[in-house]
């Protein structure tokens, strides 16, 4: 059951919050240009291992718009729903993924995060063992851009729980 499913029973269920603003309207260029990116970030990254990313920084981000719509998509690519419940604690879960998504998301959280200024270097060298430079170059794109949306998404207080996967509106 899913936010907007009929069958949901309204009552009893805290009320929905309203968006700052409807930011894509009224920078359709920047939305536009962002949508690009996207598409241009997700070249080259097996699915699951891009959608692993973006829920990993939308975790660390709080972006509940951008969790419901990547866990959504997520599920709907294979990935299965005790691996994406596993990732916000995926240090005491590492036999869950493999050692090439470990170093993805340990790169996801350094380039999410950065509180020391930097990707530190044990953490871009893991990355590199396991991705070659074009593919690396694509993750780091993909981290970069799902931080950019759930900056857009926070700041507009977007609204979670409307999202079915195909319908991007991102």
């Amino acid at each position: 059951m899913t936010m907007n499913d009929p069958n949901r029973p309204a009552s009893g269920y805290a009320p929905e919050h309203s968006p700052r603003m409807q930011w894509a309207e009224l920078a359709p260029d920047v939305f536009k240009a962002m949508v690009r990116l996207e598409a241009a970030s997700r070249k080259g990254l097996d699915p699951i291992l891009a959608e692993l990313v973006k829920i990993r920084s939308s975790q660390l981000n709080h972006c509940a718009f951008c969790l419901d719509m990547h866990t959504k998509d997520a599920l709907a690519a294979g990935e299965s729903i005790e691996r994406i419940v596993q990732l916000s604690v995926w240090e005491e879960s590492r036999h869950f993924y493999t050692e090439k998504e470990i170093a993805a998301i340990e790169l996801t959280e350094a380039v999410t995060v950065l509180t020391d200024g930097f990707v530190p270097d044990d953490v871009y060298e893991r990355a590199a063992k396991h991705f070659d430079e074009a593919e690396l170059a694509q993750l780091i794109a993909a981290i970069t851009v799902i931080n950019a949306w759930n900056r857009f998404a926070v700041s507009t207080r977007m609204v979670p729980g409307h999202y079915a996967p195909g319908d991007r509106k991102h």
